[in-house]
């Protein structure tokens, strides 16, 4: 009977700990999934900025070391990106939106520029994918918080450790790099 009891309590344990390892499993695999969302619409942006850029040189012909940082930045993010380095998306992020928020400023300065329709587009197409990353940055944080807070909770943890689940990263900017761009200075 004692046997009995026994291998009833191993079996339940047992049961346990696979509903522990499949919840975390799910978690690290929701912020893969998050992640690729990100990265999705990163690849549909630099895909769409050469566009912007090229249609900008056309009308600002003084502008070029804007137009250059925009392009740079977007050379940084789609790298980072690649190598799953959300540290530096989100450094590079920040300068592509600084650069973003430049082109946009000298834009006012163009009337033909501001006039064409196909930049007229590109602008609202970039403005949406922005829009677009920020409410997928903001989900994948979330996804990366149940993540991280799960793997450390008794009992999951015996369960990440044992099994070697490792805390996500969140895609985090600095102060800094969340401060409005200043305009004037932009016009300055």
């Amino acid at each position: 009977m004692g046997f009995v009891v026994f291998l009833a309590v191993l079996a339940i344990l047992l049961v346990y700990g696979i509903g522990i390892y499949n919840g975390l499993v799910k978690l690290r695999e929701n912020v893969k999934q998050a992640w690729s969302n990100i990265d999705v619409l990163l690849v549909q942006r630099h895909d769409e900025l050469p566009k912007l850029v090229e249609t900008c040189k056309r009308y600002m012909q003084y502008e070029q070391e804007t137009l250059e940082r925009v392009m740079k930045a977007r050379a940084s993010v789609f790298q980072a990106a690649g190598k799953g380095d959300v540290a530096a998306v989100g450094a590079a992020e920040s300068s592509l939106r600084a650069g973003l928020g430049q082109l946009f400023a000298l834009v006012e300065n163009y009337p033909q520029l501001k006039a064409d329709e196909s930049f007229r587009h590109l602008q609202s197409r970039i403005s949406q994918l922005e829009e677009s990353i920020a409410d997928r940055r903001e989900l994948y944080n979330a996804s990366v918080n149940l993540n991280n807070v799960r793997i450390h909770q008794f009992p999951d943890l015996i369960v990440a450790r044992l099994f070697t689940f490792r805390e996500a990263t969140l895609l985090e900017f600095t102060e800094e790099q969340k401060r409005d761009v200043d305009m004037k200075a932009l016009f300055g």
